[in-house]
């Protein structure tokens, strides 16, 4: 017990009058509001473009997976099938961004990306061209070390090409 009286009054709030899960994801997937509409926007349209981009590519392998079965098969299924899964799909792409839990995640990642200390156009060319240098010179330095060894014990080791 802790100072809030039985356990059981302190875990009330997980248990929402004995509504099954399954009957809340339902509910959840039929709402058309969107979350906090304000608050992390980028962060949530990218997301759900990326689920997005998922279901076309998944419907479309389902699709060229019907079209190429063996056995005749209708141009209802064909196009019929993957189209419900594409219009499923995106659907429970838009509401998977704005079910809550998620959506704080996907603000509180925007708010601390919003933190990071970006560089500058200048300093990243400048990072990025020392980077560069040092991958060059350290490929000669082991180049160079190669050539040396090869030619120092190639003759002891009767090393052919």
């Amino acid at each position: 017990m802790g100072p809030h009286g039985s356990r059981t009054g302190v875990m009330a709030k997980e248990n929402r009058g004995g509504d099954s899960w399954w009957l809340q994801v339902f509910q959840e997937l039929i709402r058309t509001d969107v979350y906090k509409r304000s608050q992390g926007k980028l962060v949530r349209q990218i997301t759900c473009l990326a689920i997005w981009v998922c279901v076309v590519l998944a419907a479309y392998q389902l699709h060229a997976y019907i079209k190429a079965m063996t056995r005749e098969v209708p141009t209802a299924v064909i196009y019929g099938v993957p189209g419900l899964i594409l219009l499923a799909g995106i659907w429970i792409g838009f509401r998977i961004v704005n079910i809550a839990s998620f959506a704080d995640f996907l603000i509180a990642v925007e708010a601390e990306m919003n933190k990071v200390s970006w560089p500058s156009r200048i300093e990243l060319v400048r990072s990025s061209m020392v980077v560069i240098i040092l991958m060059f010179g350290l490929t000669l330095v082991l180049f160079t070390y190669d050539y040396v060894l090869y030619f120092l014990l190639g003759p002891v080791l009767h090393v052919t090409e």
